[in-house]
């Protein structure tokens, strides 16, 4: 209840991409709460891209993984008319892929290695014959080029609703030696061009840039030995809050932001009377 609340709260205060609600899905297990079985509660948690605010969380069951999770994750919302839902290759699943479509958004989902028939069919494509748009990223030291080529969706796909396939090449140069690699993604957007298709691919990553990473190394959560009953979904619940009002708050740095509020409890106070 508590995660339905208050994404639906950090939903209303989500920014939208080009008209658009775009939202990462993704999981995470929070290590230091495992229990007498050694097994750690594991939680997924859907990231709206650009502002890295998290619009809900659920919990995997102890018998089952996160592909049902995050299925379950998407019927709490009330409404995704129109938003796109991006997904890593875990997630490029025909029933994830329909409970999307259910909720009336769009998904992109990655197709890697994992499936390799699927990987196979798709890299037999003629790619050679099809036009690329490019871009550059550049971030720690790190050059990124990602160049990107879409076509319409064979139907020997078998995702229900699948509009287009796409080819992404991503070359890493760092401290001059290059690394390479391809994925491709399948869309049931019509309209989405290379270079919006990139930067979803880009914006997905924030899930772990932007929540997974900060609730790590900043909140030290897998340090953490709350491991009673409902505390630790409770407590991810809090971190994820923290994190989205800062971001809303416009700090880039949490860790920084964090130091800044503590200094004085009359900043924090002001934090939440804005949000």
């Amino acid at each position: 209840m508590l995660d339905r609340v208050l994404g639906a709260w950090l939903h209303t205060r989500a920014v939208r991409a080009g008209g658009r609600l775009v939202i990462a899905a993704g999981g995470k297990a929070v290590r230091g709460a495992r229990g007498k079985t050694g097994k750690a509660p594991h939680l997924v948690a859907a990231l709206a891209h650009g502002t890295g605010t998290v619009l809900g969380q659920a919990a995997v069951d102890a018998k089952s993984n996160e592909i049902p999770a995050v299925r379950e994750l998407l019927k709490a919302f009330a409404d995704l008319t129109g938003a796109v839902v991006t997904t890593g290759a875990l997630h490029t699943r025909h029933d994830t892929a329909q409970a999307v479509l259910d909720r009336k958004a769009d998904y992109v989902m990655t197709v890697k290695a994992n499936m390799p028939t699927l990987f196979r069919q798709l890299k037999k494509l003629p790619w050679a014959r099809i036009p690329s748009a490019s871009s550059v990223t550049k971030d720690h030291g790190r050059r990124a080029r990602r160049t990107v080529k879409v076509v319409l969706a064979p139907a020997w796909t078998g995702f229900a609703g699948a509009a287009q396939v796409a080819q992404v090449r991503r070359t890493v140069t760092k401290k001059g030696k290059k690394t390479a690699g391809v994925v491709y993604l399948i869309t049931s957007d019509r309209r989405a061009d290379p270079a919006t298709l990139a930067a979803w691919v880009r914006g997905h990553r924030e899930i772990e840039n932007k929540l997974h990473w900060v609730r790590d190394v900043t909140y030290q959560e897998d340090k953490s030995l709350v491991r009673t009953g409902n505390a630790p979904r409770v407590m991810a619940s809090l971190r994820n809050l923290a994190i989205s009002l800062l971001r809303l708050n416009g700090h880039a740095n949490i860790a920084a932001a964090n130091r800044h509020h503590a200094r004085d409890p009359q900043r924090t106070l002001k934090l939440l009377q804005a949000s």
